[in-house]
């Protein structure tokens, strides 16, 4: 009565079924795996200072990404490769905040 059972089809079950659940989600879009090429980089942005009674010159051109507040936090969308936004941060990965828009405080009851 004391039969032992092979441990490889559970094995390979469970493999199987973890395989089967990171596709499912992938293929409907609730996982995402990034690629270097889809990241913009902090670095290839710099912020002008502006003081008063000096000139600076800027391209007529515009830049390929917008901006935009949500939730008072800065969020910057590429114009080039649909899809791809991302929140500017600083050095430290500190979120830029918005001035239009106040940031959503808790209330308490």
């Amino acid at each position: 009565m004391s039969e032992e059972r092979n441990p490889i089809p559970l094995i390979l079950t469970g493999i199987a079924s973890i395989l089967g659940t990171v596709m499912v989600l992938w293929y409907y879009g609730y996982l995402h795996f990034a690629k270097e090429e889809d990241a913009l980089l902090l670095s290839e942005f710099t912020m002008l200072k502006t003081i008063e009674g000096v000139d600076y010159k800027v391209s007529l051109a515009p830049a390929d990404q917008i901006a935009q507040c949500f939730d008072g936090v800065l969020v910057l969308f590429d114009m080039q490769q649909k899809g791809l936004s991302g929140v500017l941060v600083d050095q430290r990965k500190r979120a830029v905040r918005c001035v239009g828009e106040e940031t959503p405080q808790i209330t308490k009851p």
